[in-house]
C-alpha cells in the first residue's frame, strides 16, 4: 500500500501519540512500543523519509548524551572493575559465538561474519537508558552500573568496526580532533551558559539549544570522517554530568532537555528502528533469524549473568536481560555492512531483525517479571548487598 508523502508527518505524529497511550496502558517501556509500531507500519507501507532518518540519528545522539549525563562518575571509578568486566564480556562472547556460527555453519564470507558478530555483540545504550529513566532505576546503583557497562560494550563495538573495517582518512583525524576540542571546551566553559543570569530560566531555552549545537557539531564532523557521533556524545554527557548536578537550576535544564527529547526526537529514533525491519525477508529466512537471535541471547547470558550474579546479586537476571538489548550500534554495523557491499539485503534484514527483536523481547521480559520494583530491593541494590 502506497502512502502519500504529504501524509507521512501526520501518520508519524499519530504513531508517536498512540505509542505513549499503549505504553501507559500496558505498563511497558514506550521504546518497545515505538519499535513494534514502527515495524507494523513498515509492513503496511510506511517508509522512513530523509527528515525522519536525520531526526532519528540525532535522537540516538541525544539519548546517548543524556545517558552519559546520568552516570555517577564517582561510582564509575569505584565500580570500574565491575562495569569493565561485565561490559567487555557482554561484547566478546556474542561477537565470537555469532562470528563462528555464521562463518563455519551458515557459510557467510569472512567479512560478512565479522559484521554479524559486531552487529549482534552490542547493547543498546538508548534502550537501556530509556527503560531505566522510565522505571526510576537510573538513579540507583544498578542503573548507573548498567549504563557504565553498556558504554563499555558499545565502545568495544566501535573499536571493532574501526579496526576491522574503517579506512582512516584525513577527515577521520579531523573528526577526532574536533571531538576532543569540543569536549574540552564544553567541560571547561559550559558553566558560562548554565549559570549566566542573562541566559538561564528563559522560555527560549538557550541552554538546550547550546547542547544541541554541540551534538550537531559531532554529527557533522562524524559524517565527514566516516565515523559516528555516539561515543563523543556519551563522553560529552559524562564529563558534563557535573554541571547538571551542581544546582537545582542545572538539574531543571536536564529535565527540560529530557522532556524535549522524549516528546518527539527519540520517538522518531525508535519508530525508524522498527521501520528498518523487512518482515517478508525475515520470514523467508526465519530459521537463520531464530538461530542468530538465540545465539545472541545465549552468548549475552554466558558473558553477563555470572558476573552480574557476583556483583549485582539481586538484579542479575534483570541486568543480563537489559544487557542483551541491541539497537543503535547493531543497526549502524548492519547499515555499514550493506552500504559497503559486505552483506546482501537478506543478510542485512536478518541482522537488523535480530537487533530489533533483541531490543524488544529481553526488555519486555525484564520489565514484566524481573524488574526490582520493591523499595527494599532497590535499597539493597544501592548498598551493594
Amino acid at each position: 500500500m502506497d502512502i502519500k508523502v504529504d501524509a507521512v508527518p501526520l501518520i508519524v505524529g499519530l504513531l508517536v501519540f498512540l505509542s505513549s497511550i499503549i505504553s501507559l496502558k500496558a505498563g511497558l517501556s514506550v521504546a518497545i512500543i515505538e519499535i513494534l509500531i514502527g515495524a507494523a507500519a513498515a509492513y503496511f507501507g510506511l517508509k522512513a523519509e530523509d527528515w525522519m532518518l536525520y531526526i532519528a540519528g540525532f535522537g540516538g545522539i541525544v539519548l546517548t548524551f543524556l545517558a552519559g549525563s546520568e552516570i555517577d562518575t564517582h561510582l564509575m571509578k569505584e565500580k570500574f572493575k565491575e562495569s569493565f568486566l561485565i561490559g567487555t564480556c557482554s561484547f566478546l562472547f556474542p561477537f565470537a559465538i555469532v562470528f563462528l556460527y555464521t562463518f563455519y555453519v551458515a557459510h557467510w564470507t569472512l567479512q560478512a561474519s565479522l559484521i554479524a558478530g559486531t552487529a549482534l555483540s552490542t547493547t543498546s545504550l538508548a534502550v537501556v537508558y530509556s527503560v531505566l529513566v522510565e522505571t526510576g532505576l537510573s538513579k540507583t546503583e544498578i542503573g548507573k552500573l548498567l549504563m557504565a557497562a553498556t558504554f563499555i560494550t558499545d565502545m568495544g563495538t566501535a573499536i571493532a568496526l574501526s579496526i576491522l573495517f574503517a579506512k582512516p582518512t584525513i577527515y577521520t583525524a579531523v573528526f577526532l580532533v574536533v571531538s576532543v576540542i569540543v569536549i574540552i571546551f564544553a567541560t571547561k566553559f559550559s558553566h558560562l551558559v548554565f549559570h549566566s543570569r542573562t541566559l538561564k530560566n528563559k522560555v527560549i531555552e538557550p541552554e538546550i539549544k547550546y547542547i544541541f549545537v554541540l551534538l550537531l557539531l559531532f554529527m557533522y564532523f562524524a559524517k565527514l570522517g566516516d565515523g559516528h557521533a555516539v561515543l563523543p556524545a556519551f563522553f560529552l554527557g559524562l564529563l558534563m554530568s557535573g554541571h547538571f548536578k551542581e544546582t537545582s537550576e542545572t538539574k531543571v535544564v536536564r529535565n527540560r532537555l529530557r522532556t524535549v527529547a522524549y516528546a518527539f526526537i527519540t520517538p522518531i529514533f525508535f519508530i525508524v528502528g522498527g521501520l528498518k525491519v523487512s518482515v517478508p525477508m525475515i520470514i523467508a529466512a526465519f530459521g537463520l533469524f531464530l538461530i542468530l537471535f538465540i545465539l545472541k541471547i545465549a552468548a549475552k547470558f554466558i558473558g553477563v549473568y555470572f558476573l552480574a550474579k557476583k556483583y549485582i546479586p539481586r538484579g542479575s537476571i534483570y541486568t543480563t536481560l537489559l544487557m542483551s538489548t541491541g539497537l543503535t550500534f547493531g543497526t549502524i554495523s548492519s547499515v555499514f555492512g550493506l552500504t559497503a557491499g559486505i552483506i546482501n539485503q537478506t543478510q542485512y534484514s536478518i541482522l537488523v531483525g535480530v537487533v530489533i527483536a533483541s531490543a524488544v523481547i529481553p526488555t519486555f521480559i525484564a520489565q514484566k517479571w524481573f524488574m526490582p520494583v520493591e523499595e527494599e530491593d532497590l535499597v539493597e541494590l544501592e548498598n551493594g548487598s
